[in-house]
C-alpha cells in the first residue's frame, strides 16, 4: 500500500507539473531583455538595422558599466545567459555581475561573473545541472528563479584593464499583477581564501541573518605544490544554523563526499552536484552542490564553511613537513583511530603511529554561495578588489 501510495504521488507530480505547459497564467507577461531590446520593452524588439540582425553584441570597456536590466513591478527571472569573445581568467574575474532587488541600493549579488556561473578556477567547462548550464564550453546559462516585487537591476562592469569586444547577453523575466507574500530574494556571495594559517576554515558563505534556504556553493581549489602527492580534499563542510556557535548541526565528512562521489575526485557532471574540473597535473579542482532535493532552511541565521585538512600515509606527510610545507596532524587511521589533536603527537615523535594521516594545510579556496534570503540586501561586504580577486 505504502508503495502504491508514493507512486500515485509522483505520478500525481508528473501530471501537475505537465498541466504548467498548457496553462497560461492570468496577468503574466513573457520579456526578455538583451541588447536588441534592453528592459525587453513590448513590440520593441529588433529596431536596429532596419529589423536585420543589428545589434547582437556589444562593447564593454575597460572600465565601463552596462545596465543589462531595469525594470519596475512584479516579476520574476526565470534564466539568464551570457557568452563573449574573451572567457579567460582574467576577464571571468574582471567582470563584475550585480543584481539589485526593489529599488535596493545595496546589490544582493555581487559576484565575479566567471565564478558565479561554476568557473570556480577561470576555466569554463561543458556543464549540464539543475541551476547552470554551460553547453561546450562557451557559453553561460543559469536557471535560478530570482523574483522580485517592486523592481529588478542588473549591472555589469568591466573592472579590468583590457577591453570586451564582443558581450553578449539574454535575461528572460515575467512580470505579473502581484508577487507572492512570503516570497524569498535570491542571493549570491562571493569568497577567497588564500595563504590562511592551517587550521582555519574557508567560509563558504559568511553569517548572514534573516530567514531563507541556502541553495548550495560553486567552489574552486588551486592546490599548493608544497603538499606534494598528498590529497588535499579531507575537508567538511559544516552549516551552521539558526544559532549555531561553535559546532554546526549540519557536519559532513570530507570534500569528496560533499558533493557525492568518493575516494578521490574526478570531472563528472550531474544535476545536483559535480566536478567540472580535476587537474591534478597543475593543481586545478572545480565542483558544486545544490541542495535541492535536501533543502536547507534556516529560520534566524546561517553561515556555511568547509575545513582546509588534507591526508596522505605518514611517510609522505613527514617528508612534506621537513621540506617545510605548513601543516598540523589531525587524525592518524592506523590499526585504530587517532585522535591527534585530543592526545598530541608530531610527527617527528618515534611512537607516531603510521598509516593514513589528516592534517590542516593551506591552499587556494574560491567559492560563490547562492541561497534566498526574506529580505532584498544582507549585511555581507561588497565584493573584494580586483587585485585579491585574481592574484596567484
Amino acid at each position: 500500500m505504502q508503495k502504491l501510495i508514493i507512486i500515485g504521488l509522483l505520478l500525481f507530480s508528473l501530471v501537475s507539473s505537465a498541466q504548467e505547459l498548457y496553462q497560461a497564467p492570468k496577468g503574466q507577461q513573457s520579456r526578455v531583455s538583451s541588447f536588441e531590446n534592453r528592459n525587453g520593452v513590448k513590440g520593441d524588439g529588433g529596431r536596429s538595422n532596419k529589423g536585420a540582425k543589428g545589434h547582437a553584441f556589444d562593447r564593454l570597456a575597460a572600465g565601463e558599466t552596462k545596465s543589462l536590466l531595469e525594470t519596475s513591478g512584479p516579476g520574476i527571472i526565470q534564466r539568464i545567459w551570457f557568452t563573449m569573445d574573451d572567457r579567460s581568467f582574467a576577464m571571468l574575474r574582471s567582470l563584475r555581475l550585480r543584481m539589485y532587488w526593489d529599488g535596493s541600493g545595496k546589490p544582493a549579488v555581487d559576484v565575479p561573473l566567471g565564478d558565479f556561473f561554476t568557473a570556480g578556477t577561470g576555466h569554463p567547462m561543458a556543464l549540464q545541472s539543475a541551476l547552470f548550464a554551460n553547453p561546450q564550453g562557451r557559453s553561460f546559462n543559469c536557471y535560478i528563479p530570482m523574483p522580485f516585487k517592486s523592481g529588478a537591476r542588473i549591472t555589469l562592469t568591466n573592472e579590468g584593464n583590457k577591453d570586451l569586444n564582443a558581450l553578449f547577453y539574454d535575461v528572460d523575466f515575467s512580470s505579473f499583477a502581484a508577487a507572492p507574500a512570503d516570497m524569498l530574494y535570491f542571493h549570491a556571495c562571493w569568497t577567497r581564501a588564500s595563504r590562511a594559517a592551517p587550521g582555519t576554515d574557508v567560509e563558504l558563505l559568511p553569517g548572514v541573518s534573516g530567514k531563507g534556504r541556502y541553495l548550495g556553493v560553486s567552489v574552486g581549489v588551486l592546490v599548493d605544490s608544497i603538499y606534494g602527492p598528498t590529497w588535499w580534499g579531507e575537508g567538511e563542510v559544516k552549516l551552521y544554523i539558526d544559532g549555531d556557535s561553535l559546532n554546526p548541526t549540519i557536519n559532513g565528512t570530507g570534500t569528496e563526499d560533499y558533493i557525492g562521489t568518493a575516494w578521490g575526485m574526478g570531472t563528472f557532471a550531474e544535476q545536483y552536484q559535480g566536478c567540472t574540473v580535476a587537474d591534478e597535473a597543475h593543481h586545478q579542482y572545480a565542483f558544486y552542490r545544490f541542495h535541492i532535493p535536501d533543502p536547507v532552511y534556516f529560520y534566524h541565521d546561517f553561515r556555511a564553511t568547509i575545513q582546509q585538512v588534507g591526508g596522505g600515509f605518514t611517510a609522505d606527510v613527514r617528508a612534506i613537513q621537513q621540506q617545510g610545507a605548513r601543516l598540523i596532524p589531525v587524525t592518524v587511521a592506523a590499526d585504530g583511530f587517532y585522535r591527534l589533536l585530543e592526545t598530541p603527537k608530531t610527527l617527528s615523535d618515534p611512537d607516531f603511529p603510521k598509516g593514513w594521516t589528516n592534517f590542516y594545510r593551506s591552499d587556494d579556496y574560491a567559492a560563490t554561495a547562492y541561497f534566498y534570503l526574506d529580505r532584498p540586501q544582507s549585511s555581507l561586504p561588497e565584493l573584494a578588489p580586483l587585485a585579491q580577486r585574481i592574484q596567484h
